[in-house]
This record gives C-alpha cells, sequence and structure tokens, in this order.
C-alpha cells in the first residue's frame, strides 16, 4: 500500500491507496501531522510513501517522518509520466506537477486543462500528446476577500457566500457578486480560450472551493477533489516502477 501526504498552505491532506484505488482520505491540521501518520501506521501495512509541501516544513517534523514510512519528496529530480515543457522549473510548484499526473493517469491522449481552486486558482494544462506547458496562476477566493477587506478602509471580511443576484443591493451582496462572479467569469473565460485552441478538452476542477465553485460553473467539468492526492500516489508508483 502507498501513502500520499499533501501539506498545503492551511492544511494537510493524508491518502492511504492500494495500487491505483483510493481507500482513505483524511484531512488534518498540521500540528496533528505526526500522530495521524503513527495511526495509519498502523491501520494499514503501508510500503511507500511520497509527500508533497507548498509551505514550508520544520526540518525536524520531516525528519520524523521519514523515520515512520521510508518517503520520496516530490520535486523535480523524480521521473515524471509526461514531457514538462516549463522555462523555470526550479520555481514550477510541485503540487502542479502531481495535478498533471493526475490528469495522465485518468485522461491518457487526452488535452487536458486542470483547475485547482485553492489558496490560489491555477491552470495547468497538458497536451494529449502528455507534454506539460505550464498555465496560470490567481488569487483564490478567499484571498480576494481579504484584499477587499485589507486593502480599502471601510469594506468588511466576509466569509465566500454565493451571491443572490448579478446587482448586489447592499455592501456586503456586492462583495459577493463582485468576487464570485467575477471567478467565474474568470475560469468560464479561461476554458472557453482554451477550447478555442484544442479540441476535445477535458476540464477538472479540484482543491479545497470545488464544491463551491461547481455549483455556479456553466461549463462541463470533472469534479474531483482528490486529483492531487491521486497524482501523488501516480507518480509513486512510476518511481517505483524499475
Amino acid at each position: 500500500m502507498n501513502l500520499s501526504i499533501d501539506i498545503g498552505n492551511s492544511k494537510v491532506k493524508i491518502a492511504v491507496f492500494k495500487v491505483d484505488k483510493l481507500l482513505e482520505v483524511t484531512s488534518i491540521a498540521k500540528e496533528d501531522i505526526l500522530k495521524k501518520l503513527q495511526e495509519t501506521k498502523a491501520n494499514y501495512p503501508i510500503k511507500s510513501a511520497i509527500l508533497s509541501s507548498v509551505s514550508s516544513l520544520e526540518p525536524v517534523i520531516f525528519d520524523k517522518i521519514k523515520s515512520i514510512f521510508p518517503v520520496k519528496v516530490l520535486d523535480i529530480t523524480l521521473k515524471f509520466p509526461f514531457q514538462i515543457n516549463y522555462s523555470t522549473k526550479e520555481t514550477l510548484g510541485v503540487d502542479r506537477l502531481a495535478l498533471i499526473a493526475a490528469g495522465v493517469l485518468n485522461f491518457p491522449k487526452q488535452n487536458v486543462l486542470v483547475i485547482d481552486a485553492g489558496t490560489c486558482i491555477t491552470y495547468d494544462f497538458k497536451t494529449k500528446e502528455e507534454i506539460y506547458l505550464g498555465g496560470a496562476i490567481s488569487p483564490g477566493i478567499l484571498m480576494r476577500y481579504k484584499a477587499l477587506h485589507n486593502q480599502t478602509a471601510n469594506l468588511p471580511l466576509l466569509k465566500p457566500e454565493i451571491p443572490k443576484a448579478i446587482i448586489g443591493n447592499s455592501t456586503n451582496e456586492s462583495i459577493h457578486s463582485g468576487i464570485c462572479n467575477g471567478v467565474i467569469y474568470e475560469i468560464e473565460g479561461v476554458i472557453s480560450q482554451y477550447k478555442s485552441n484544442y479540441s476535445n478538452l477535458t476540464v477538472v476542477l479540484t482543491g479545497g472551493d470545488t464544491n463551491f465553485l461547481a455549483e455556479m460553473l456553466k461549463s462541463s467539468i470533472f469534479a474531483n477533489p482528490n486529483f492531487l492526492l491521486e497524482g501523488l500516489n501516480h507518480i509513486l508508483n512510476y518511481n517505483l516502477q524499475e
């Protein structure tokens, strides 16, 4: 069995796989990671693990993780089941590589756009020839709410809420309309642009805001909140092959 560990900006997700089958997913706070990994070790015969981190991880914590499982750290030195055509590989977020790996696994030989709606909204694209070309990075939903509050004198900090109408008739409703509709129009516009350039495009939506956005999007998409974890596991299996 394999273990995928995704250390994000705000939380940690841990997934257990039997080959390519997802058995269990847990989302926890960073401070609980060692306790949860010990529990996982007691419950499953984990043979290999892979770790992806987009935030800093204390060396002492990382050393303790390595003492629990044989773990590979996701970075550009690993082998990938696709070609990377990105000019600054040294600054490429490892989470984006995992998303494309999931695209290769789930939609082989297809043009795939993966939209990850989390702290940031990232757009990542692979061709049907399994070539990763890059994409785009945009502020996430919460980041937009915080920016309006932090960079103005009087606008309140709100929690995301699906707007009742395009016209907001109060300050709160205007903020919801501006941010949420703005994100939707951005995503729909990006999808439309890719579709005009690449035929038979498959679009995947993942990340923490998947369910929130899926309710509002009109485009045909595959919503999968565990897409990154599947990609991590695919990269691990690919690197274990000899």
